[in-house]
């Protein structure tokens, strides 16, 4: 076999299928219509890479095999011409943007038509050209007369050298990735493109497309429906007669009585327009100056070391408890996401809490895990005995030399658990969790160490005692001093057996899920995000939780509403090489 001369055999059937116009789209046709498009590629650089043959060829795919069952395809091409990096090519060169385009443009026509896509060149379409842009400038003036375009001043990522606003995808490390200056945050007045206003048609619409599932929760992300409530918070502070208040937006309302603190996002207006009433007024701007510098993405990244300043001298009024609370600044918020404030709840939000023990801010529990046997199981409760309810104690103590922790082997009933008991009406709790490691185990020498976690609830039949109990649990770490024991009672043995557990051995050993939680918390106390039994709440308490939401939101005067992720699309052009906004707007 000769060898396959692909340019001459390619270029041959390239210019036939040309001539013939076999991939000209008619539109007096009886045949089932298919449109196939791309991305129409960005017509910069020496050509196309690698990105551009891959969508392309799928698509062509689809297109051919659609042909081949009988469709009348349209399969379009262009340019997406304008932009950025033409304009500084321009500007670096000295040459027309307008030349250097078509040079791009040829170049990746005549890569596109050797590699054989088979695109419909009798529609082939630039948007630089003012036959294709004047209905982009239409559709912005139909916009602009439905209230779907405006204009609003905005923080943007601001190149100093380029004198221009950038996209996010635009600054890479902090820095323009055009020419490397560090972006500022500049307040910048842009227009907007109302998107916002088809959140809620953008997400349910969802439910009628032939998505892939993953794709469908990527979109729902991206809208970030959230159902919650706006409540405001009375500002106030010690050197004035300062009245002021702002607005936050929670998804947990019902976790109120819980805000110790609040935290607005540097740009909030609040914070411009009293920065003066604050101690440390130096400190407040400097920290505002630094997170300027700083991108969206670095701001917002969940792993990275939260950082904030005390706006000193001013103060909050909890709405619920009408308790003092501070405000502070940090960049984790940001002012166009919900009402650029938040209710900081440290005990039951994860970002609040890693804040509040890095600033040695309270911490105070209002939702207490409730866990319940499962129906069948050995442990559920029974509608034909009472329930008891029970103040108790966890005492997870550890050995006096080595890693290992006294826990208790129940026998017949198959618990394993740590050290538990109760505490009786007036008894200190502390004073109790000891009582009970030397009734239960024989130890004498303890040492109080610290409290575990927060407060948990369970539910259970408790064969032992013939009774349904509902515990109220809070956890305690103690260590022995030494060996020192004496017998137990009698009682105590019959129950259960003392046991040592390795630490590496615990998350195995104890097997209940309250207790498990329990160990979770004493190797790395974190915040309680789920559900539960609301507590430390005044007459809220014990209200179910969906219940408690709208309740509280109605006792401080807030409403219930439904915020999206989703924001306006900045609407930004280049200085010269995009197509101009049709407005000039006094």
């Amino acid at each position: 076999m000769s060898e396959y001369n692909h340019k001459a055999i390619e270029k041959k059937w390239q210019e036939r299928w040309e001539k013939s116009g076999i991939y000209t789209a008619t539109e007096n046709t009886k045949k089932k219509k298919f449109f196939g498009l791309i991305e129409f590629p960005y017509p910069s650089g020496a050509g196309l890479h690698t990105g551009h043959i891959r969508s392309n060829t799928a698509m062509d795919i689809i297109c051919r095999k659609r042909r081949a069952e009988g469709f009348e395809v349209l399969y379009p091409i262009g340019w997406d011409a304008f932009g950025l990096p033409t304009e500084n090519y321009a500007i670096k060169t000295g040459r027309d943007p307008k030349e250097v385009t078509k040079e791009n443009t040829d170049t990746f026509r005549r890569q596109l038509k050797a590699l054989g896509f088979s695109f419909d060149w009798s529609r082939e379409i630039d948007t630089t050209d003012p036959a294709y842009y004047k209905w982009t400038q239409w559709l912005f003036l139909q916009f602009y007369k439905h209230g779907l375009a405006y204009k609003k001043k905005m923080a943007i990522n601001w190149c100093p050298k380029d004198l221009i606003g950038l996209a996010n995808e635009e600054v890479a490390d902090g820095c323009c990735e055009r020419c490397g200056t560090p972006v500022e945050k500049r307040e910048k007045e842009q227009w907007m493109l109302a998107i916002t206003k088809y959140a809620d048609r953008l997400d349910k619409d969802l439910d009628t497309v032939d998505f892939l599932e993953r794709i469908k929760i990527q979109q729902r992300n991206w809208i970030g429906r959230s159902e919650g409530a706006e409540i405001s918070f009375q500002l106030k502070a010690d050197s004035s007669k300062l009245e002021a208040s702002v607005t936050v937006f929670t998804t947990r309302p019902d976790t109120l009585f819980g805000v110790t603190y609040l935290v607005l996002a540097p740009e909030h207006p609040f914070v411009a327009n009293n920065i003066q009433l604050t101690t440390n007024k130096e400190e407040v701007r400097a920290y505002i100056e630094t997170t300027r510098k700083k991108t969206e993405e670095d701001r917002t990244e969940v792993s990275k070391n939260k950082t904030g300043v005390e706006l000193k001298g001013i103060y909050a009024i909890n709405p619920a408890n009408n308790e003092k609370i501070p405000v502070w600044i940090a960049d984790y918020v940001l002012v166009h996401y919900g009402t650029g404030a938040i209710m900081a709840v440290p005990a039951h939000d994860e970002r609040d809490f890693e804040f509040a023990k890095k600033y040695n801010l309270p911490i105070r529990q209002v939702i207490a895990p409730l866990f319940e046997t499962a129906k069948g199981s050995a442990d559920e409760t029974r509608s034909d005995k009472p329930t008891e309810k029970r103040k108790t104690i966890y005492g997870i103590v550890k050995h006096w030399k080595d890693d290992s922790y006294l826990c208790l082997d129940w026998g017949k009933l198959g618990w394993h658990s740590f050290v538990i008991g109760g505490v009786e009406d007036g008894e200190d709790i502390i004073e109790a969790a000891t009582r009970e490691i030397m009734e239960e185990t024989g130890y004498q020498h303890i040492k109080f160490i610290r409290k575990v976690g927060g407060e948990t609830h369970a539910s259970f039949y408790a064969h032992h005692k013939e009774i349904n109990r509902y515990s109220i649990s809070e956890a305690y770490h103690f260590e022995l001093v030494d060996s020192e024991k004496v017998d137990v009672a009698e009682e105590e043995s019959k129950k259960h057996t003392a046991v040592w557990v390795a630490k590496k051995d615990m998350a195995t050993f104890l097997n209940l899920p309250n207790l498990n939680y329990v160990w979770e918390q004493f190797q790395r106390e974190t915040a309680y995000i789920g559900d539960g039994v609301i507590i430390n709440s005044g007459a809220f308490n014990n209200t179910p939780i969906e219940e408690a939401k709208k309740k509280i939101t109605e006792s401080v005067g807030g409403k219930m509403v439904t915020t999206y992720k989703l924001r306006d699309w900045v609407f930004s052009r280049q200085r010269y090489w995009g197509e101009p906004i049709p407005m000039v707007h006094c």
